[in-house]
C-alpha cells in the first residue's frame, strides 16, 4: 500500500486535504478532471505510457498512451467547442465501451461541460426519460445505435446536436452530424475551462430499482476521493495493468473505469465484448492483469463453470480483485480463495457518493460476507429506524448513514431539490440500506430499506437467505421477499435459478429446504420457492427485488426502463 500504514493508523491521521495532496493539487488553481487524467499526466513525464488497451468484440485490439489521451480528448474537446457547447451544458455519450466513449467524456470535461455517459443497452424509453429530465444538449453516439436517438429527438426540444461519431456516411437528417476523430484536425494545445472543484462534472442517473431514475450530479473535486480510493481500497500501484468490467454508463464505469485510475497513471484494460467465463479468463491472461474490479452477478456467472476453467489459464499476475454493485454473498468471498488463491475484496458505494465509502482493504482481515470498513476520511454509522439517531449498541441492524463532506458526494438530485433534501436526517445522509456493525467496526448489510422482511414483527434481511440459498450446489442465483401472510404479516418467498445441468423437481426443492435448514433461523426460512429460468435485474446487474415482490403483492411495478432484456 503505497503511501498508507495500517488501517487504524491511515484512519486515525488521514485527511481530504491529504487527497488534494495526493492528486498534486495546490489550492487556487484549476481543477478539471479531463487535465488531470492527461495533460498532468504527461507533465510527469508518463506521456509514452500505455494508458488504454482497448480490445473490441471480435478480438481487434489497440493501445493508447497518456499523450495520446490527451490529444483526442483535446481534439473532441475544440470539437465540442466549435458547435458552441458551453460549461454546464449537458452532453450525453451514449455508444458501447470504444476509445472515443474514453476521449469525448474527458474532452466533455475540459470545456466545462456535464458529460452524461449512459448506457448503450438502454431502450429508447430509458434513453428519452434521463435526456428530458437533464435538458441534454447534445449525444455523441454510433451508427449502432443513432436511429434510437432519431426516434426520440422530437420529443427533446433542447437537443441540438446528435453526433456519429464512427460512419461518416451516415444519411443525416435534421440536427446530425458526424464526427470521426481519425479524420480530424489533432489539438495538440487546448485551454481547459478554468473548473474548480464545486464546478459540475458528472451527471448519472441512477439505476431506477427504486422507482423512477434520478440523477446524481457530481463535482470535478470527486476526483479527490476517486484518486485516493482507487489508490488505497484498489490497491492500484503506478506498474499496474487494471481492469474494471464496469461499463461508463454507471458510476463504477467513470469513477474506477476512467478517473481513479487515470489520475494515478494506470495503465487499464478496455474489454468491449459480452460476458464468457472463458473470453474473460483469456482477457486476464493476455494482458496480465494485476488488479480486477467487477460485480458479484459476473462472479456468480463464472462461479457457475466451475474453478477447472480457472486452472486452465495462467492468471500469476493477478493479485488483487475487488467486488462493486451490490452486496458480496460469503460464498463468492470462499470460492475467490479456492479459484484464485485470494479473496475478492467487497466495496460499497452508491451513485449518489461518487466513490467508495466502505470496504475490505489490503492488509485487512476478509470477513466474508462484511462489506468491510468505513474508508478513512469518512465517517460512517448505522442510525435507529425510529429515531434516526446514532446506534453504539454492536450487531444492532440499522441504516447506514454517512456524515456529509467528503469530495465526491453527489450535490444534488438533477431538478430534484425536495428528493434531495429527503436524502439527509439529523446532519446524516441516508443510504437507504440496512447494516450492523460488528465490535471491530465491520458492516454487515442486510438489505435495502425498501427489501426487508417483516414477519410477525421480526426484521429479516434478504441478504442472508440469499446468501444460504447459493451455497447449495444446485443453485445459480437467488432472491428473497415477503410475501403477504394473514398471521405474520409476511413470510419469506424465495426465487431461485438454477446452474446448468440441474433441473426443477420436488426432490431438488427437499434438498434445498433441509440444507438452508441447517444455516437459517425458522423465521428467515422461506415458505416458498419459485424456480426461474433467470432473475429480473438492471442492466447493471442488481437484481430487482422490488419487481418480484411487486408482483407478488399485486402492485404497481414502477419504473422497467433499466430492467435487463
Amino acid at each position: 500500500m503505497q503511501g498508507f500504514g495500517s488501517y487504524e493508523e491511515t484512519y486515525r491521521d488521514f485527511d481530504w486535504q491529504k487527497a488534494r495532496e495526493m492528486v498534486g493539487y495546490r489550492e487556487g488553481e484549476v481543477l478539471n478532471i479531463g487535465w488531470y487524467c492527461t495533460d498532468r499526466i504527461c507533465e510527469m513525464g508518463l506521456g509514452e505510457k500505455t494508458a488504454m488497451i482497448w480490445e473490441g468484440f471480435s478480438g481487434e485490439t489497440e493501445k493508447y498512451t497518456f499523450n495520446d489521451l490527451r490529444i483526442n480528448s483535446n481534439t473532441y474537446a475544440a470539437y465540442l467547442k466549435s458547435l458552441g457547447i458551453k460549461e454546464r451544458d449537458r452532453v450525453c455519450i451514449f455508444m458501447d465501451k470504444l476509445p472515443d466513449l474514453y476521449f469525448s467524456f474527458l474532452g466533455i470535461l475540459k470545456i466545462g461541460a456535464i458529460a452524461q455517459p449512459l448506457f448503450s443497452a438502454f431502450g429508447e424509453e430509458a434513453l428519452f426519460t434521463r435526456m428530458e429530465d437533464a435538458e441534454s444538449i447534445a449525444i455523441l453516439t454510433t451508427k449502432k445505435y443513432y436511429r434510437k436517438v432519431r426516434r426520440i429527438k422530437d420529443q427533446l426540444p433542447a437537443l441540438k446536436h446528435i453526433i456519429v461519431v464512427d460512419d461518416e456516411n451516415v444519411k443525416l437528417e435534421e440536427r446530425e452530424k458526424t464526427f470521426i476523430l481519425k479524420n480530424a484536425e489533432k489539438v495538440d494545445e487546448f485551454d481547459v475551462f478554468p473548473t474548480h472543484s464545486e464546478s459540475p462534472s458528472v451527471l448519472h442517473y441512477t439505476s431506477g430499482t427504486t422507482g423512477k431514475p434520478k440523477g446524481a450530479l457530481h463535482v470535478h473535486g470527486s476526483i479527490f476521493a476517486q484518486s485516493v480510493s482507487a489508490r488505497w481500497a484498489l490497491d492500484l500501484r503506478e506498474d499496474d495493468i487494471y481492469w474494471c468490467t464496469a461499463d461508463p454508463g454507471w458510476v463504477t464505469g467513470t469513477s474506477y473505469g476512467i478517473i481513479g485510475p487515470w489520475s494515478l497513471g494506470v495503465t487499464q484494460v478496455i474489454y468491449n465484448g459480452g460476458f464468457g467465463s472463458e473470453k474473460w479468463y483469456k482477457i486476464l491472461e493476455k494482458y496480465g492483469v494485476t488488479v480486477w474490479y467487477t460485480a458479484p452477478t459476473a462472479i456468480r456467472l463464472l462461479m457457475k463453470d466451475g474453478t477447472g476453467l480457472v486452472k486452465q489459464h495462467d492468471l500469476s499476475k493477478l493479485r488483487y480483485m475487488c467486488s462493486v454493485g451490490e452486496p458480496l454473498n460469503p460464498e463468492a468471498v470462499h470460492w475467490g480463495r479456492e479459484a484464485f488463491g485470494m479473496p475478492f475484496y467487497d466495496t460499497y458505494w452508491q451513485t449518489e457518493t461518487g466513490a467508495i465509502v466502505i470496504s475490505n482493504f489490503p492488509g485487512m482481515e476478509v470477513k466474508a460476507g462484511s462489506m468491510g470498513r468505513a474508508f478513512p476520511g469518512i465517517e460512517a454509522v448505522v442510525l435507529d429506524l425510529n429515531s434516526h439517531e446514532v446506534i453504539n449498541e454492536p450487531n444492532k441492524v440499522g441504516l447506514i448513514a454517512l456524515k456529509p463532506g467528503w469530495p465526491s458526494m453527489m450535490r444534488e438530485y438533477w431538478n430534484n431539490e425536495e428528493v434531495y433534501k429527503s436524502k439527509f436526517i439529523n446532519g446524516w445522509y441516508i443510504t437507504g440500506d440496512r447494516s450492523s456493525i460488528d465490535p471491530e467496526g465491520y458492516f454487515w448489510f442486510v438489505g435495502r430499506d425498501d427489501d426487508v422482511i417483516n414477519t410477525g414483527g421480526h426484521l429479516v434481511g434478504p441478504f442472508e437467505i440469499e446468501s444460504a440459498l447459493i451455497e447449495h450446489e444446485a443453485v445459480a442465483e437467488a432472491a428473497a421477499i415477503g410475501k403477504p401472510d394473514p398471521v405474520n404479516m409476511e413470510v419469506v418467498k424465495a426465487f431461485v435459478a438454477l446452474k446448468p445441468g440441474y433441473e426443477v423437481s420436488d426432490d431438488l426443492e427437499l434438498s434445498i429446504m433441509n440444507f438452508i435448514r441447517k444455516r437459517l433461523s425458522p423465521l428467515a426460512m422461506p415458505q416458498e420457492i419459485e424456480f426461474m429460468e433467470k432473475l429480473p435485474k438492471t442492466r447493471s446487474g442488481k437484481i430487482m427485488r422490488r419487481l418480484l415482490r411487486a408482483q407478488e403483492w399485486g402492485e404497481e411495478i414502477g419504473d422497467t426502463s433499466t430492467l435487463e432484456d
